[in-house]
């Protein structure tokens, strides 16, 4: 969500602090703001609503400064305003601060604040930090030690930054629910809340734990905790390539991902499939085949797309192990008390590792004695050391807001789970052979559906308009179904719901009219004439039909259709998906949407 960066070195901050924000627009914002301590003595502030490119343009050129904060904002607390744009200041202007999350007791803070003579000049939460941190910055204080006495009084989550006018030779920045990474470099420090703000200028990161503080100067930095007690925490190398952040010819980021799926398929799987025993190394779940032989049911959390790819992942383990598995929502999963299983492996699933409401159900999970696998692609994220084990996707940086390529690979991992729980249970060798060849195909088959995207594009163009969508599938294309239908809403604005196919004549078919297309799809399985019995059913009743399928249905019964390659029916849903993101993509493009940066969401909701 909100975006944080900050420097301290030799050189002028401003270049750094704009260029970190461009990179962080993907994660969504409504305005944006920089801060400096000049080197004459105070603090420079500029804050617009609007893009980072209005902020770029209200800059004056001598606005310079060897230490400085930037952040984009997401709004929570007021509306999308220059005043509630960060950082914010104290009266005095001595403290800046920016901030990631939610201050829960925000109220009563800041009553207790404006008792004590201070004046808010907006209608955010986090301005009361800056004046907490303040009325402990008195005389002869460090600046770490204002800001640690001042979380001492904090309820809720945040990630920060904060300036002193005073003390201009630090930045301090802490962390509690809401990322922060340093990065080192030569004489000079970052900061940030996602290496991708960093990565063109280091390699070395450290990511700070819940509860972390960091004193940063341009000759180092300093980890502790909120009770003073010093941290060592040892630097690790970001392996993405700063290409992966441009968009490489590509008209959006979004499009380029779509494209990138055979690569990032290649990626999930290399080093992973074992020919020989017809299975997967998967060094990365800490558990030997003993212990993955007592396991008696898996529970997958994700929100989002990641949860759709968590009830394909649950499908794939029901079918090629014969374990019972179910998807839910991470954010509901704690509020309702559930009830954690010695027996029952929990999987949170997330393409930041940041995510709040899963973090959240990992820690209900882990504080009720449960294990937990992670299945995320950003190495060093939280969720990823919060959990006993998991697997990384490699599916590279995905900037765009809507998540295309981190979906299809970690559905590519939930197969890879269950073709390895499979051969250790009762699937057959000639099975997992079947899998492991059906694997190895998908790149080459991926790339025979986006062959296809200018086709689609027409297909879009023509469908773009409609008052709604209905997607429908049965059984595992249900799953693919619910995602086509959210890419559709989310980055078109298109409303579109997902229904599975056989519950369409109770209720849904009501509903169907030309006005109202539906997305079938239709793969050649032991459904298939039970999905085109549906597709009568909609035909009779006056609907258009866009169906994606292995073979084109009769022309009575669809009114185009999209044909994939046929993979083995457990793998199927993934190539089916393909399609829906063309679509979804080019719809968007053809009704001028921000395809990267739909409104009002945001790439990783750090808050609840």
């Amino acid at each position: 969500m909100c975006g944080i960066v900050a420097y301290i070195g030799p050189k002028d901050a401003t270049p750094f602090l704009l260029e970190g924000l461009a990179r962080l627009e993907y994660r969504g914002y409504d305005s944006a703001g920089v801060a400096v301590a000049g080197r004459t003595g105070g603090i420079k502030v500029r804050k617009v609503k609007g893009r980072v490119a209005d902020l770029a343009a209200a800059v004056p050129v001598r606005f310079k400064g060897g230490t400085g904060i930037g952040h984009t904002r997401w709004a929570t607390h007021g509306v999308p305003s220059d005043a509630n744009a960060h950082p914010h200041q104290d009266n005095a202007e001595r403290i800046a601060v920016v901030h990631n999350g939610i201050i829960e007791n925000a109220d009563e803070l800041r009553a207790r604040l404006t008792a004590e003579g201070a004046v808010f000049r907006s209608e955010t939460d986090t301005e009361v930090l800056a004046h907490l941190i303040a009325a402990h910055a008195t005389e002869g204080v460090e600046l770490e030690e204002a800001v640690r006495a001042a979380l001492g009084k904090v309820v809720g989550t945040y990630g920060i930054a904060v300036l002193d006018a005073e003390q201009p030779d630090r930045i301090v920045v802490a962390r509690n629910g809401s990322p922060i990474v340093l990065g080192i470099g030569e004489k000079e420090m970052f900061a940030a809340s996602d290496v991708s703000a960093l990565v063109r200028y280091t390699r070395q990161v450290v990511h700070l734990e819940d509860g972390e503080l960091a004193t940063v100067r341009a000759d180092g930095f300093r980890t502790f905790t909120e009770d003073a007690r010093t941290t060592h925490r040892q630097p690790s190398t970001v392996d993405w390539e700063i290409d992966s952040y441009d968009t490489g010819g590509y008209e959006h980021f979004l499009l380029k991902e779509i494209h990138e799926q055979p690569g990032s398929v290649e990626r999930t799987l290399s080093g992973r499939l074992d020919e020989r025993f017809a299975t997967a190394h998967l060094g990365g779940l800490n558990l030997d085949a003993r212990e993955l032989r007592e396991i008696r049911r898996v529970k997958i959390l994700g929100c989002g797309s990641a949860y759709y790819a968590g009830e394909m992942g649950a499908q794939l383990i029901e079918e090629l192990a014969r374990i019972p598995a179910h998807s839910e929502p991470a954010s509901e999963f704690r509020y309702r008390n559930p009830v954690i299983e010695a027996d029952t492996l929990y999987i949170a699933v997330s393409q930041s590792g940041e995510t709040y409401d899963t973090l959240a159900a990992v820690q209900e999970v882990k504080r009720k004695g449960g294990r937990v696998l992670g299945v995320v692609n950003t190495v060093g994220s939280a969720i990823a050391r919060e959990c006993d084990g998991g697997i990384y996707l490699h599916a590279g940086p995905e900037i765009s807001v809507a998540s295309t390529k981190a979906f299809t690979s970690t559905v590519i991992a939930f197969a890879l789970l269950a073709l390895h729980f499979g051969r250790i249970h009762d699937l057959s060798p000639a099975d997992g052979r079947r899998i492991v060849a059906a694997l190895k195909a998908l790149p080459d088959q991926i790339r025979e559906v986006l062959a296809q995207s200018d086709a689609i594009a027409g297909l879009a163009a023509e469908y773009a308009d409609s008052e709604g969508m209905m997607f429908i599938g049965r059984v595992r294309g249900y799953p693919v179904a619910r995602e086509g239908a959210q890419k559709l809403k989310e980055i078109s604005y298109v409303h579109a719901e997902a229904y599975p196919a056989s519950e369409l004549k109770h209720g849904p078919l009501a509903l169907i009219s030309p006005e109202l297309p539906t997305v079938a799809l239709v793969p050649d399985d032991e459904l298939l004439d039970k999905n085109l019995t549906t597709l009568g059913e909609i035909k009779a009743r006056s609907g258009r039909v866009l169906a994606v399928a292995h073979r084109a249905p009769e022309a009575k019964l669809a009114d185009h259709c999209i044909l994939v390659p046929k993979s083995e029916p457990e793998l199927d849903p993934l190539l089916l998906n393909i399609p829906l993101q063309l679509l979804a993509y080019h719809a968007a493009v053809a009704l001028k949407r921000d395809v990267d940066k739909p409104r009002n969401l945001a790439k990783s909701v750090t808050v609840e």
